[in-house]
C-alpha cells in the first residue's frame, strides 16, 4: 500500500497488541487464539492490523451479530499516527473483505457523548441508524450502517 501503510489480518502474535484497549478480557483473547490458531493462525478475520513501515499502528476488531452481521466493535490509531489516513485504510480493507464474502453493510457505533468518533463515522460514509439508551453507565449508543455496495 501506499505512504508506507500496509493493511492485514491479524495473526496469533498480533493479539496482545490488538488487545491494549483492554476492553475485551484476557479470557476473551485466550478464546480467540485458541479458535483461530486451531482453525488458520496466519488470518484471524476479526482482527485487522495496519501497519505503517513495519511498525503496528492500529487496529479494527470485528465482530458478528447474532454471528451474521459485520459490527466495528473498535477501531483503534495510536495517536501519533491519527490523521494519517490509517483508519481509512483498515475501513477499506474491511469493506473489500465483506463485500466479497458476501455482505450489504457494515454497522458500528459510538457512545452518544462522543462527537469526534460521530463526526469519523459520518465522514467515512456511515449513516446513522439507530440508538440505544440505558447502556455505558447511562450514557446512550449512537449506531450507524454503511453500505458496502
Amino acid at each position: 500500500m501506499s505512504d508506507g501503510i500496509a493493511i492485514r489480518f491479524a495473526r496469533v502474535d498480533d493479539l496482545d497488541f490488538a488487545h491494549q484497549d483492554g476492553y475485551i478480557s484476557d479470557e476473551m483473547v485466550k478464546r480467540k487464539i485458541e479458535l483461530y490458531a486451531a482453525l488458520n493462525p496466519d488470518r484471524i478475520e476479526e482482527i485487522v492490523i495496519a501497519e505503517w513501515n513495519g511498525k503496528r499502528v492500529g487496529y479494527v476488531r470485528l465482530e458478528y451479530l447474532w454471528s451474521v452481521v459485520p459490527y466495528i466493535a473498535l477501531i483503534r490509531v495510536l495517536p501519533e499516527y491519527r490523521q494519517q489516513g490509517i483508519g481509512k485504510a483498515l475501513l477499506r480493507f474491511i469493506k473489500t473483505f465483506l463485500r466479497d464474502t458476501g455482505h450489504e453493510a457494515l454497522y458500528s457505533s459510538s457512545q452518544a457523548d462522543e462527537p469526534e468518533p460521530q463526526a469519523w463515522h459520518r465522514y467515512m460514509g456511515f449513516e446513522e441508524c439507530g440508538f440505544i439508551v440505558g447502556i455505558n453507565e447511562g450514557v446512550g449508543e449512537v449506531f450507524f450502517r454503511k453500505s458496502l455496495r
